[in-house]
């Protein structure tokens, strides 16, 4: 992406549904902001270490298990089961 952040791609309505799903509250224009923020910076981690892995391999096409490969190694880093 040329300019701009990943969160810059995602719109606030998924978000601000996400957070009431998920606890039938209403949701603040910042809270949805800031989830946004933080699914960006992680899908930018994601999306970082899936090219790599690819690239790896050898390939031009990042595939499925790329994305698997790197949440592996995200959650492996961070501690996360």
């Amino acid at each position: 992406m040329v300019g701009g952040t990943v969160a810059e791609e995602l719109t606030l309505a998924p978000m601000r549904r996400l957070l009431s799903r998920k606890g039938g509250l209403r949701v603040s224009e910042g809270a949805a902001e800031e989830l946004r923020r933080a699914m960006g910076e992680y899908g930018s981690m994601l999306a970082e270490a899936a090219v790599e892995h690819a690239k790896g391999e050898g390939r031009k096409t990042v595939l499925d298990r790329d994305i698997i490969a790197a949440e592996k190694q995200t959650r492996s880093k961070d501690g996360i089961e």
